[in-house]
């Protein structure tokens, strides 16, 4: 029979930082494994009489940490399989520790149990040395994830596994990518501890300090970086160049800090000036509408193919009506395509006071409240609550976008369960006006029912124009089986009986679950 496992913390410091919970389970008897003991607290574990063995040995044979986890963690399930196991980690086992995360995966797929007691992190010592709260927002990473360090300055970060002079060294040399060389850090070791450490470093500091090891975490605040520091930053580090505009681009082709459109824009004038062509010089807004619709919609394609050479391909048509419809616009000293580039971000800037501005925020939810209070007060003409949705979108995306709005002034269901009521009911009146045989009964009960299954779409959190799509993309490679099926058979559709096509319509089902 398979034991089970409890997964215990031994928190970031001593003994004392243990929960009573945690202790009687280490003394209970249990097989007690330590991921290391090389921890403050195991001394005194040892003079309360937990007797333990440590993974420490495994460090040394394996080639990579996640070799090593892997080996503990095929331990830990194997001496399961003879006894009770208390498995401990240092810190929270729910921070930062992947061999939790790991025998939480292959512990269900064996089926062994597994129970895992909450402990204190490290983390919690630091909000108190810091004086920081977490909700104003904090990322947490581990040293060796260089591409997390990429974004260190944009938000607070926690860089936890600092463990010796040379992971230090690159955290440095990453960070110093994006960070001046003198911006301010915060120095942690030892927390929990009486020679505990929470002190302020400039970051070309970070690797000289004397004592570095595995109780060592660095924090990095938030960094009030303006656009133009990174510009001037950028200028010397990435070969910019500026014209007389003081606009920069970048002269390597290693970097792009943006894109030309001059290419486009003047083969759109040429298209459009006396002499061009024809067809270009007579189209309107109105008259071209519909091919920017086409043109999104291939882009989407493209996107749930997962085509990168389609998705490239259908920007570039998207940008094309962009600045089509912006060269028409200014021919009639409407509106330029710049007007339209620095309006959008202008609104991006305004809409994102988190970033360009002072603003703190808890998560993504609360910025798409703050994105919408901003958007209601700039739309001060929008007087409903229905306001701001184009009657020119596709029926079944404007009717998920009023649904939307609706329930944002509380107009909707409280759960689920009570649009589906809703769907059935609107289902039993189209059948009812089938039933009465009144074209224009059925088209208003059918287009209740579609509107009604967007309304309940969004309660399960999908967007019926994106289900839709891929029911019909579905749909055409499943006749096109059917289709090879008839063909193959030097038959005529008509010769088929709509059992026997169906039944290729199975076979095409079966084909696209196991391809």
């Amino acid at each position: 029979m398979k034991k089970g496992i409890t997964v215990v913390g031994l928190g970031p410091g001593s003994a004392g930082h243990l929960s009573l919970e945690t202790m009687a389970v280490l003394q209970s008897g249990s097989r007690v494994i330590l991921r290391t003991a090389v921890h403050p607290s195991v001394k005194e574990l040892e003079q309360a009489g937990v007797k333990f063995t440590s993974c420490d040995a495994v460090y040394e044979k394996e080639a990579s940490f996640e070799d090593v986890y892997q080996k503990i963690v095929t331990a830990v399930l194997q001496a399961a399989g003879e006894q009770e196991v208390v498995y401990a980690v240092p810190g929270s086992p729910l921070v930062a520790e992947r061999t939790v995360v790991m025998l939480r995966e292959q512990a269900a797929a064996a089926g062994v149990p597994l129970k895992i007691l909450p402990a204190m992190s490290f983390l919690d010592l630091a909000y108190v040395n810091l004086a920081v709260d977490p909700i104003a927002g904090l990322r947490i990473v581990d040293a060796h994830d260089f591409e997390a360090l990429a974004s260190a300055g944009q938000y607070p970060l926690m860089i936890t596994q600092v463990y010796s002079q040379l992971v230090a060294s690159d955290v440095k040399i990453n960070l110093m990518e994006v960070l001046d060389d003198e911006a301010q850090l915060y120095f942690l070791r030892n927390l929990g501890l009486p020679d505990e450490e929470c002190r302020p470093i400039k970051l070309y500091e970070l690797d000289r300090q004397p004592q570095i090891d595995h109780l060592t975490s660095v924090f990095i605040p938030a960094q009030e970086q303006t656009v133009v520091q990174h510009v001037n930053v950028l200028r010397e580090e990435k070969e910019l160049c500026f014209d007389d505009d003081d606009d920069f681009y970048c002269d390597s082709d290693e970097f792009r800090y943006d894109a030309d459109l001059l290419p486009l824009t003047e083969v759109m004038s040429k298209l459009r000036a006396p002499g061009g062509c024809p067809w270009d010089r007579e189209q309107t807004h109105s008259s071209i509408r519909r091919n920017m619709i086409e043109e999104v919609y291939e882009f989407l394609e493209a996107v749930d193919n997962h085509d990168c050479e389609g998705m490239e391909e259908e920007l570039g048509d998207i940008l094309m009506q962009v600045v089509f419809h912006a060269h028409m616009a200014q021919d009639a000293n409407l509106f330029s395509l710049q007007d339209v580039i620095d309006g959008v971000a202008a609104k991006l800037t305004r809409r994102h006071p988190h970033v360009f501005g002072s603003r703190k925020v808890s998560g993504s939810d609360e910025v798409i409240k703050n994105w919408e209070a901003i958007k209601l007060e700039e739309k001060k003409d929008r007087t409903h609550a229905l306001d701001g949705i184009s009657p020119g979108l596709p029926a079944l995306m404007r009717a998920y976008k009023l649904h939307s709005k609706a329930s944002k002034v509380g107009f909707d269901w409280p759960d689920t369960e009570g649009v589906w009521e809703k769907v059935m009911e609107e289902l039993q009146e189209l059948q009812e006006a089938v039933a009465g045989g009144s074209q224009k009964e059925m088209e208003h009960e059918l287009g209740d029912l579609l509107f009604i299954l967007a309304g309940y779409a969004r309660h399960i959190g999908l967007e019926p124009e994106t289900a839709l799509t891929a029911a019909n993309n579905r749909f055409i490679k499943r006749f096109a089986y059917v289709e090879k099926k008839v063909r193959s058979s030097k038959k005529k559709w008509e010769d088929f009986s709509l059992a026997e096509l169906d039944a290729f319509w199975l076979l095409a089902k079966d084909f696209e679950k196991n391809n």
